[in-house]
């Protein structure tokens, strides 16, 4: 077999293979012998049915369909490792010459053209500089943080009074959309926490100040259900009023929530709780501007096809995954965002564009640093991941094997320990000025592979 490799484009090639004969037999052959396991001919046993009997009564047409069929991707990969081109898809077989002549002895002439991955120039990781928030805990954060926690525990009392800022209402609720209520307009026995923000525009201003069984209708826009986006005139009726009632905040409350047994000792713990929140997000911030920097130093082309397939299937699994399910289609959901189509398909490129390029570049890092994973990282992964689906992480290690996803979870990893590597690298100061270091390399790469995950495409 002859192959040559001309490049159209910085992320476009044509190969074109030339196959003698001698190399295709086998695939002839084959076609033939499977074309005799498939047919019946009166007179001959299955499989014995001679080349030239096939040939009469089924056409040597679809002998040679099947023998193509089957050289063709073998020998397409073929060229694919002899040029050491590192290919993006499916190729597109552009010309075939010389298919009727394979019977005879003739060779066969193929062309193909396929995206491949853009040459990147990494720049110098050291000159990378971002700044990040620094790591504070006002006492005003650990009060917040106690109040939640006494949330958690208060309770609820029905009251005989108007309803108020911070009270739980039972209420039922009509819409009407141009005067009519459509089928899914009315819900009933909804609770719902005044001031929370957890329903409708509008509605606080509404119940505030109801009793039980009054009403009060208010204009608003609708954010679910087949009229989401559209105004409607929404009627609210209180059913109940119920007063939170908040544990007091003491030793007892302490042993209550939690394993300590002073009001001190649970603040002291909501402090360093916190304190670890804080410095999770500062490194998760300092990945994503080390990131955004390092992509920023990178020109690179981006292969055309790859590029269209990647806006075309965050619009599938917007419209069909996210949409879909909640009674909404694409244009509905553009009206409540307030942007055209044009804009979104603007900005899902741009996505699908830093996506491409993150997975371009933290790859080439791969390759140029040489990082491997080992099982104790792809299995601390897997166990991450399998969190964040809510399966175990057994349901999740099958339904990846199973779906040949071993390999892209690998890919995960390393590109996670890529981005670590550009971190450590780089210059992260906080807003005070000053220098901050990741001392837990596993964390740190743990925080990293989540990064590279978030904007790969």
């Amino acid at each position: 077999m002859k192959s040559a490799v001309e490049t159209l484009n910085p992320t476009r090639v044509r190969l074109t293979v030339e196959v003698p004969f001698e190399e295709l037999k086998p695939s002839l052959d084959a076609a033939y012998k499977k074309i005799n396991q498939q047919v019946t001919v009166p007179g001959f046993r299955k499989g014995k049915i001679p080349a030239r009997v096939i040939d009469q009564r089924f056409g040597r047409a679809a002998v040679l369909e099947e023998a193509v069929n089957d050289a063709l991707p073998r020998f397409y990969t073929q060229a694919v490792d002899e040029g050491k081109i590192e290919v993006l898809g499916q190729p597109e077989i552009t010309d075939i010459e010389g298919v009727e002549r394979i019977a005879d002895g003739g060779d066969l002439k193929f062309t193909a053209e396929v995206d491949i991955r853009p040459e990147i120039t990494l720049p110098d990781f050291s000159t990378i500089e971002v700044e990040v928030d620094p790591i504070v805990v006002e006492d005003a954060d650990v009060e917040k943080s106690l109040e939640q926690l006494r949330e958690r525990f208060s309770s609820v009392k029905d009251v005989e009074r108007a309803a108020a800022e911070g009270d739980v209402v039972i209420v039922d609720l009509e819409a009407k959309v141009d005067g009519e209520v459509p089928e899914d307009g009315t819900a009933s026995d909804v609770s719902y926490e005044i001031g929370s923000g957890r329903l409708l525009d509008g509605i606080d201003e509404a119940v505030v100040g109801l009793s039980a069984g009054e009403s009060k209708t208010f204009a608003t826009e609708l954010k679910g259900g087949t009229q989401a986006g559209k105004s409607s005139d929404v009627t609210v009726t209180v059913k109940t009023v119920q007063e939170k009632e908040l544990p007091a905040l003491d030793d007892e409350f302490a042993q209550l929530a939690s394993e300590f047994d002073t009001l001190d000792e649970l603040k002291e713990d909501s402090r360093k709780r916190l304190e670890r929140m804080r410095e999770f997000d500062q490194a998760t911030q300092a990945q994503e501007r080390v990131l955004d920097e390092l992509l920023k130093l990178v020109e690179m082309e981006y292969p055309a096809k790859l590029l269209k397939d990647e806006v075309e299937t965050r619009r599938h699994n917007l419209e069909h995954h996210q949409l879909e399910p909640m009674g909404l289609n694409l244009d509905t959901y553009l009206a409540t965002q307030g942007k055209t189509m044009e804009e979104f398909l603007a900005e899902t490129e741009e996505q699908a564009k830093k996506g491409i390029k993150t997975q371009f570049v933290l790859d080439a890092i791969v390759a140029k640093e040489e990082l491997g994973v080992n099982q104790e990282e792809l299995t601390e992964h897997l166990i991450r991941r399998a969190a964040g689906s809510g399966l175990t992480p057994d349901q999740f290690a099958q339904q990846v094997v199973q779906g040949g996803q071993v390999p892209l979870l690998v890919g995960e990893v390393a590109r996670g320990k890529a981005l670590a590597t550009v971190v450590e690298a780089a210059t992260v100061k906080d807003t005070n000025g000053e220098v901050v270091t990741f001392d837990d390399a596993e964390d740190e790469g743990a925080e990293a592979e989540g990064a590279a995950e978030s904007t790969e495409a």
